[in-house]
């Protein structure tokens, strides 16, 4: 049979097309796939496979290499002297306790279907193609923020430590408005090295990550000790202004938890290992310890670096942009140029991590048809995605060049909120409910109820005034999420159990990381849920002006398997890839 004209195949046809995007997008929005049709044939349409050849020992590596040298040198100055004083050591245990809790939500997908789309495919066999492609555009959206954020922190730190002021390596641009006008060309200049490395090789990236971030761990071990042997330890309640709030706390329980949200952009790094899953030699076991593994490494670090920091200056004499370098500068130079190298090179280790990441998210997306297949391709001889990491790369390469910093890191948090949020409710939505057998509303009914007690919660958090109300509302919002995970928990059973690996006491950790995320959404300030609304409003448009319509096509031509959510059985969800080895 003649396969239909595609709708972009003249412009009458796109016409056609759009005067049919009501049915195409009731259509195709809550179109699932199966982990089976994940795992075999869409993972054909890459042409060439990624090769298998990551170990535990490598996602470690990488988890580590992608996660410090972002978080705490970019973030940590900015937290601190803005929002948690010498508290910041509680907001990234507060941060990496809710990255660890999502981490394990992500696993349990990752050992079920190891392929390399991370939040978007464990979305799309979970909720359908619309919400998928929603977090995808937030997925592609935060790493190139992050890695854009990273690269203009490279700049900072290279200048602490050759002595040559940043505002030497950047040029005005008058012309552009405040914030996008600081132009870094040594930024692009790194990114664009960055990209070259990932499209030559996964493993020979993987080794160099590995020996980088070694080198890199012990430059951590060197700061940290410095920090507690030069620091002293009334810098912890002392600020330098006797104007400044004092204490541990300078600025209450709420400052700590807007920089939880903050630093939270610093875990990003374990998102990433995850999308490594396709390359991964024995996923069943690798995974779980690479990807929990590296969590709980990185948050031990980050909280022994954070005290270390605190140590050395009181809160208010931290610099924001380049913290650890300019902590010493004055007193120890020697070591403030050992820093300002060191830090330079993890943050490199920290780039090339998310990089891979975010191109292997752009192959699976360009798999299922949302974006141009073009994305999807794998080059025989490199066997890595080259086309999606050089268009991400220049892309990358485009916002570094002049966007300000500070920009960036309020649209990665809430953008990494927002995704993490979304897996933990997945995670307990295919535990309990099989399309097709049982009834989706009592599941979908907790987690509305625990969304909307997170989001009362959050809220009187917030703008309630202090006092017995405020205490009594808050201890009324935590009784009822308790309340109604315990009454979910009893009278709805659990259909579907992990076969090699799931998250340990469901439904209640992956419902304390869904309350979490949602509190630390609500930590951000409303400029980043402006920013937030209108891009994706943007991601909303494309899928109805070009997505639905691709897809549907696809569809059409045989290209997709995927139907309507109440036609997937179980069997296929049962069905293992061929090639995972325990």
């Amino acid at each position: 049979m003649e396969s239909p004209p595609s709708s972009f195949s003249t412009f009458r046809s796109y016409l056609r097309a759009l005067a049919q995007t009501p049915s195409r997008f009731a259509h195709r929005a809550p179109s699932v796939s199966s982990s089976y049709e994940e795992l075999s044939w869409v993972k054909s349409r890459s042409g060439s496979n990624m090769h298998k050849s990551l170990r535990w020992y490598d996602l470690i590596g990488l988890g580590i290499g992608g996660m410090v040298g972002a978080g705490v040198f970019v973030t940590t100055g900015r937290a601190t002297r803005l929002y948690a004083g010498p508290a910041i050591l509680i907001s990234y245990a507060i941060a990496g306790l809710c990255a660890l809790l999502s981490a394990f939500c992500y696993t349990e997908f990752a050992v079920h279907m190891p392929v390399a789309g991370g939040a978007f495919s464990y979305l799309r066999i979970t909720f359908g193609e619309f919400a998928a492609f929603l977090t995808g555009a937030n997925l592609i959206m935060e790493y190139v923020m992050s890695n854009a954020a990273v690269a203009r922190g490279f700049t900072s730190y290279l200048s602490a430590a050759i002595g040559i002021p940043t505002a030497k390596w950047r040029f005005t641009a008058a012309a552009l408005p405040k914030g996008f006008n600081e132009i870094d060309l040594l930024a692009v200049a790194v990114v664009l090295t960055v990209t070259l490395i990932i499209c030559y090789s996964t493993r020979e990236s993987s080794i160099l990550n590995m020996i980088l971030t070694t080198l890199h761990v012990l430059f951590i071990i060197f700061v940290v000790l410095m920090g507690f042997w030069k620091g002293d330890w009334n810098n912890f309640t002392r600020p330098m202004n006797p104007n400044s709030p004092s204490g541990f706390f300078p600025y209450g329980p709420s400052g700590v938890f807007n920089g939880a949200a903050m630093v939270y952009f610093s875990y990003i790094g374990y998102d990433a290992v995850s999308t490594m899953a396709e390359e991964v030699k024995y996923p069943i076991k690798d995974i779980p310890i690479g990807v929990t593994g590296s969590v709980v490494i990185v948050t031990i670090l980050y909280c022994l670096m954070a005290a270390s920091m605190s140590m050395l200056l009181p809160y208010d004499m931290i610099d924001v942009e380049a913290p650890f370098a300019a902590a010493f500068s004055g007193r120890w130079e020697w070591v403030s140029k050992v820093i300002g190298v060191g830090a330079s090179f993890g943050i490199s280790t920290s780039l090339l991590v998310a990089m891979l990441g975010q191109a292997r998210y752009m192959c699976v997306i360009g798999r299922s048809s949302v974006v141009p297949a073009w994305f999807a391709r794998v080059h025989s001889k490199t066997s890595t995605p080259l086309n999606a990491s050089a268009f991400l790369g220049i892309f990358t390469a485009a916002i570094a060049l002049f966007t300000d910093l500070n920009i960036l890191l309020n649209l990665i948090s809430i953008g990494t909120l927002f995704v993490y949020y979304m897996v933990a409710n997945a995670v307990i939505y295919r535990r309990y409910v099989v399309i097709g057998t049982t009834k989706p509303w009592p599941t979908l009914s907790f987690l509305c109820l625990l969304t909307l007690t997170s989001l009362l919660f959050t809220l009187s958090w917030h703008f309630a005034p202090s006092g017995s109300s405020k205490s009594f509302l808050l201890g009324l919002c935590i009784g009822l999420a308790t309340a109604i995970t315990l009454i979910f928990r009893h009278t709805v059973p659990q259909v579907r159990k992990p076969e090699f690996w799931g998250v340990p006491f469901m439904p209640w950790l992956p419902a304390i990381s869904i309350f979490m995320n949602i509190f630390l959404l609500g930590s951000l300030d409303g400029l980043s849920y402006v920013r937030f609304g209108f891009f994706s409003g943007l991601a909303v448009l494309v899928y109805v002006l070009y997505s639905v319509h691709a897809t549907f096509d696809a569809e059409a031509e045989g290209f997709l398997g995927v139907k309507n959510g109440e036609m997937i059985r179980e069997s296929t969800e049962s069905e293992e890839d061929p090639n995972q080895k325990v």
